[in-house]
């Protein structure tokens, strides 16, 4: 069984993913922005970077897809492949951030890619204010994300909302971050897992 958290930075993704695979018995697998080349350069210089960048996370992504799948574990995933080529890459190539030939080659790739992946069965969308995404990643203090324009994540917000209505692959529910303080209080926790359970086994519905 496959779980998915997408959200914005900072909305509380890897929080989540380990909290959620500690009560349910499922294994976390986290997005590798600790390790990914290309972060601190992409940072720094957004367009010069965004195309790499932007490949990285796909081609990373699209293995742990495949060893999901190979594997048939039960896994909760920190951000899924639709976003990259739903959310971050277009937002990049509208701000002017990534060229026209390179953000076709780059949707042509992912194009390939979706065509050999199956959707998760349940999307859990951490929806959350600007306010509350910017509080969380100044609480975090990762270094490379002290450059982050208030505008990207604005801009990004507003694309994950028209994505996330439009989704329509499969199970998926809305967490909204300003109400319910999973990571600090436990009863708001508790009322995400008793969703999380309704929606994959019918209990608690």
């Amino acid at each position: 069984m496959h779980i998915a958290i997408a959200g914005n930075i900072g909305s509380g993704k890897t929080t989540l993913t380990t909290q959620l695979s500690k009560y349910l018995g499922f294994e976390p697998h986290y997005e590798d922005a600790e390790t990914n080349p290309y972060l601190f350069d992409f940072y720094s210089d957004m367009q010069r970077w965004s195309f790499n960048l932007q490949v990285h996370f796909l081609n990373t992504r699209f293995r742990k897809i495949i060893d999901i799948r190979t594997h048939g574990i039960n896994i909760i995933q920190d951000r899924t492949i639709y976003e990259d080529a739903q959310i971050f890459a277009p937002n990049l190539h509208a701000m002017g951030l990534m060229a026209k030939r390179d953000y076709e080659t780059y949707r042509a790739l992912f194009e390939t890619v979706n065509g050999l992946v199956e959707p998760p069965d349940l999307l859990i969308y951490l929806r959350g204010s600007i306010a509350s995404l910017v509080d969380q990643i100044q609480q975090r203090g990762r270094e490379y994300e002290d450059s982050i324009r208030l505008d990207y994540l604005r801009r990004l917000n507003e694309r994950y909302e028209a994505w996330y209505e439009s989704y329509n692959l499969g199970k998926k529910i809305e967490v909204v971050i300003d109400e319910l303080n999973f990571r600090d209080n436990p009863e708001h926790l508790g009322i995400i897992v008793n969703r999380v359970k309704g929606e994959l086994f019918g209990l608690f519905k």
